[in-house]
């Protein structure tokens, strides 16, 4: 098979969480440990950070990665899902995988995939463990697909577990209540293995800490050691998020020299994450990883430069600005919001289409009224139909006309917007993955 026919095999033959939802999940790690076992468990033979969450998860992955590859290591980085390209999942200090190395892997083990019939995912990661264990890196950042406990990442016993925060998504099959949802993240919490949780949630801190004291695991709330916000330095011609850093009492001596710094990841949300990451950091130095304050300065400033990483608050254009996010849950929706006001601009142009096992009616209610809309549909089975998302909306006063692709929407947007209007393309991965 050339690079295409292997795609397709991949695509066509097993079950993906991303086109058929819940359907695609093939439950508990037993057909990861089987093709891991196969593969003589590769994932043993090489060192990680594990990273779940509800929200953010992503960033900090991306995050972490670019700090331990600026400080020297050679650095695996596994996420989920790709936007434009299949490799984008698997990256060694920021390059992909290359095409023949996931040609060869499929050709290898496609005997095996036939007869275990594991889900897309789970050959993922094995490619992933794989990959990162033949070229030896000195350690992996793998991020959480869905949930945690039950994941296939989730066969890794890592230096390190993180955990960015807990919010409303994937309910049907995570559980219909927060402390549900979080026992499920917490799942990746390993016995005597540190965590960091990025956020203290009241509603499910005791979950964590519970869960820290069963796994004798090290626990730390990152928002007790940090507080992080916005500079009033701004320099917005830099394109770079300036933010302020201020130590809690909580941690005794001084773990940076540095007051503030600069974040090419713009959106307000990665306050949180950021916690979350330099808390990972002062675990990882501990660790004995050396990782000076010029690593993470500089490393902050180019996360997407190092890592690829899109899709995240990202600018596509300016004179009309238009802007994509994944945030794709009420969480990351509230987020979007909070960053679409705090972005100047005339009038909003709506470019939404969304998948039809979200809260739908929940994350429309968040929307604004004052905008025009342009309700479209990613072209994967889950979408939910344009004109449904249309009716859905009208309920709650937000008016616009739908349109049978991404592409057609975007297009009608640019077509009606001002150079000083702002066009917003999101609701689902999917939908920002066909434009950026």
């Amino acid at each position: 098979m050339n690079y295409p026919e292997t795609l397709h095999y991949l695509y066509s033959r097993l079950p993906m969480f991303s086109s058929h939802g819940k359907g695609a999940i093939k439950p508990g790690l037993q057909n990861t440990i089987k093709f891991c076992q196969k593969l003589e468990n590769p994932h043993i033979k090489f060192k990680s950070v594990h990273v779940g969450g509800t929200n953010g998860k992503g960033s900090t992955s991306h995050m972490l990665a670019a700090i331990l590859q600026e400080a020297g290591y050679k650095t695996g980085l596994y996420t989920s899902p790709h936007l434009r390209d299949f490799r984008e999942r698997i990256r060694i200090n920021g390059k992909m995988i290359a095409e023949m190395e996931v040609i060869q892997f499929i050709e290898a083990h496609q005997q095996y995939i036939e007869e275990l019939e594991p889900s897309f995912f789970e050959v993922t990661v094995a490619l992933a463990f794989e990959y990162f264990a033949a070229n030896q890196v000195d350690i992996a950042i793998i991020e959480v697909g869905l949930g945690g406990r039950l994941d296939s990442t989730n066969v890794i016993h890592p230096e390190l577990s993180v955990i960015s925060n807990i919010g409303y998504d994937h309910m049907n099959i995570l559980g219909n209540s927060l402390n549900e949802i979080a026992s499920e993240k917490a799942g990746i919490i390993k016995h005597n293995v540190p965590v960091v949780v990025s956020q203290r949630q009241d509603e499910v801190e005791d979950i964590f800490i519970n869960k820290a004291l069963e796994t004798n695991s090290a626990l730390t709330f990152a928002s007790d050691e940090w507080d992080i916000f916005r500079s009033q330095r701004q320099n917005n011609s830099s394109g770079l998020l300036k933010l302020e850093i201020r130590q809690k009492t909580t941690i005794d001596n001084p773990v940076f020299s540095f007051d503030s710094i600069e974040l090419d990841l713009t959106g307000s949300y990665q306050l949180k994450n950021l916690a979350g990451v330099l808390s990972a950091v002062k675990h990882l130095r501990l660790m004995g990883y050396q990782i000076n304050d010029q690593d993470v300065l500089s490393a902050l400033r180019q996360v997407k430069k190092l890592t690829g990483l899109m899709g995240r608050w990202h600018s596509l254009n300016y004179n009309p600005l238009i802007i994509c996010d994944t945030g794709h849950n009420e969480d990351g929706i509230r987020e979007v919001m909070k960053n679409i006001n705090l972005t100047p601009h005339k009038d909003l142009h709506m470019v939404i289409g969304m998948v039809k096992d979200k809260e739908i009616f929940k994350i429309l209610s968040l929307l604004p009224q004052k905008a025009f809309y342009y309700f479209c549909q990613p072209t994967i089975p889950r979408a939910m139909p344009a004109i449904d998302l249309q009716l859905e909306a009208g309920k709650l006063g937000l008016t616009g006309a739908f349109y049978p692709t991404v592409q057609s929407a975007f297009e009608q947007a640019k077509k009606n917007a001002g150079n000083n209007d702002l066009i917003f393309i999101g609701g689902s991965t999917f939908v920002v993955a066909e434009i950026i």
